[in-house]
């Protein structure tokens, strides 16, 4: 009679969920899953936007390539540039000492004559050297495309001149001391040719850029 009254108070007193369970018996609950629509398309692969994008520069940059001179170049150009400030002094005597002659003839002053003279043989060896110098510092840079159509516009005009002025010395100098007429052609030829080396001269001092 003890057992079942005791069974029985325990029954009622106790929690209503105290039946075991076996581990077994537990339901596993399933893992969550993300479904998406089968409408939505997503891109293999993410475009970033244009202005985000990294461009590779494909322009190949070309170097400079080294060209080497002659250990004279530098050399020859200083007296070449000597030699080019030389004949503004030079042209100036020449002009004034042949204006005397052309206006007066055998009548000008003693020093005249012989000041003319000397300016011509100055100027004569001063283009002689400046065109050896020259010539040979544009055969010695050939290769050097700065300033190439420069160097070469200047080298005609100079040798333009260098032509005037010997056609001047050597072929109208005589027949210029007896003939008006060839006064005149000698100084016409005088002036341009120093026009025309003037200008040569110009373009290397005020053309910075081939």
């Amino acid at each position: 009679m003890l057992a079942p009254a005791l069974a029985l108070i325990f029954a009622l007193v106790g929690p209503p969920d105290t039946a075991l369970v076996s581990m077994d018996t537990v339901p596993t609950m399933p893992e969550p899953r993300l479904e998406l629509p089968a409408s939505l398309d997503l891109p293999a692969r993410l475009d970033f936007p244009t202005s985000l994008r990294i461009v590779q520069d494909t322009v190949p940059r070309r170097r400079r390539k080294a060209i080497e001179v002659s250990d004279w170049y530098n050399r020859r150009l200083r007296i070449h540039r000597y030699g080019a400030y030389s004949i503004l002094p030079l042209f100036a005597l020449q002009a004034y000492a042949g204006s005397q002659l052309y206006r007066d003839g055998s009548a000008a002053a003693g020093w005249v004559k012989p000041t003319h003279r000397f300016g011509a043989t100055a100027l004569a060896t001063v283009f002689t050297v400046n065109t050896v110098t020259g010539i040979w510092n544009l055969w010695d840079s050939r290769a050097v495309p700065q300033g190439r159509t420069k160097r070469y516009l200047h080298t005609i005009l100079m040798l333009a001149s260098d032509a005037g002025f010997t056609y001047a010395g050597v072929r109208l100098s005589e027949q210029a001391e007896n003939s008006a007429d060839k006064r005149r052609e000698h100084r016409a030829w005088a002036y341009g040719s120093m026009a025309t080396a003037l200008v040569g001269s110009g373009i290397m001092v005020i053309w910075r850029k081939d």
